[in-house]
């Protein structure tokens, strides 16, 4: 079968078609089309390969960059019979790394508190929450992630760039998915090192990690519970960050499985723990945990090698019993040791770990704001 796609919004990005015969996966080698003319582009399918239904989409190798119609919106998924023999389709525009960004859809963040006093290590840090777009307007209770390094997340001036949740967070209200609280917890500068670092002296002398994930479990969380509308219990609850970030918050996952039970580990500074030997605790019946992991292939301190072996240890702990872990894997090969990757994986996080969706997330119903912009 033959699918042909016309697009004006020629870059130099490849095109894929992803759909019920791949997986979903955006960015299948199998599936690059080929280019017949300026704006056109093909892609011959052997029909073994395709159910007599098709469902497809077409992309720029990631959900990041999938099809849009002229006003930026979601479209439905394409469907075809592959009885048809061939398709003849029009793509408007394309997503560039999530964008563009509704601002109908951006959370509304506020500051928590400019000094909020952290009891165990008697200091104070700034602390925010990025609330759902629609929080003032419903009566919704909502899961919570609780994040590292917020000055990297959202805010501008980062030496390094930062994430940009405020605007995934938009997009993944935009598919549907927005049903999130964000706690963010700015990084404590020259102490964040110390602050990160669990129990190691070697690494950083008078090390103080097991006060902070205190913090989070036993005095940030029963705050953020009382003042919010949460979802308070662990089924609804997750931790994360990156680098070092991602490295507390498996300590944080591991010696509070009855408070998280998701974790998202980014580009984790695991060469601290080369034998991971972290400490956790038997419980007569598992937690089940659910754990994201991400690297990229370009990174320094042999990351994805570590980040192999860390799967490898995960495995042995489950057969302990000590912890039911279900994890995935997400290796960017053109990844460094940066907030762009990061920026861009964070949907494709959350979207597994609060919604066990790791195929095409469109097929919601339009929204009113989608309609209105049809208008």
């Amino acid at each position: 079968m033959r699918f042909n796609v016309s697009s004006e919004a020629v870059d130099d990005r490849e095109i894929y078609i992803t759909g019920n015969f791949n997986n979903w996966n955006p960015k299948d080698r199998a599936f690059q089309l080929k280019q017949s003319d300026h704006d056109t582009f093909f892609i011959e399918i052997d029909d073994e390969a395709l159910p007599e239904k098709i469902e497809y989409k077409f992309t720029k190798g990631g959900w990041e960059n999938v099809e849009l119609d002229a006003y930026g919106n979601i479209t439905p998924n394409r469907k075809a019979e592959k009885s048809q023999g061939q398709t003849a389709d029009i793509v408007e525009k394309w997503r560039l790394n999530w964008g563009p960004f509704k601002e109908e859809f951006f959370p509304t963040v506020e500051l928590i508190s400019e000094n909020f006093y952290i009891p165990q290590l008697d200091r104070y840090r700034k602390v925010w929450a990025l609330l759902p777009y629609d929080y003032e307007t419903s009566d919704k209770s909502y899961p919570v992630l609780y994040l590292q390094d917020a000055q990297n997340l959202f805010n501008g001036g980062s030496a390094f760039g930062n994430w940009q949740i405020d605007k995934k967070l938009s997009i993944l209200a935009e598919y549907g998915r927005g049903d999130l609280i964000v706690i963010a917890i700015e990084h404590g500068s020259e102490e964040r090192i110390n602050e990160y670092i669990f129990d190691n002296n070697t690494v950083a002398k008078n090390s103080e990690g097991k006060k902070y994930i205190r913090f989070i479990a036993d005095t940030l969380k029963p705050y953020v519970d009382s003042v919010y509308r949460t979802k308070k219990e662990r089924e609804f609850t997750g931790i994360g960050g990156s680098s070092l970030g991602g490295l507390i918050s498996i300590y944080s996952g591991f010696l509070y499985p009855e408070v998280y039970s998701k974790l998202m580990i980014f580009s984790p500074s695991l060469w601290v723990e080369p034998n991971n030997n972290f400490p956790m605790f038997s419980y007569t019946v598992p937690y089940k945990t659910k754990v994201y992991i991400y690297g990229g292939d370009k990174e320094g301190s042999n990351m994805v090698q570590r980040i192999r072996v860390f799967e490898e240890k995960m495995k042995k702990w489950e057969e302990q019993k000590l912890f039911d872990f279900e994890f995935r894997t997400s290796i960017n090969e053109e990844g460094t040791h940066n907030e762009f990757y990061w920026s861009q994986e964070f949907p494709k996080a959350v979207e597994w770990l609060f919604y066990d969706n790791i195929e095409n997330p469109a097929e919601v119903s339009p929204t009113i704001q989608e309609y209105e912009a049809n208008d």
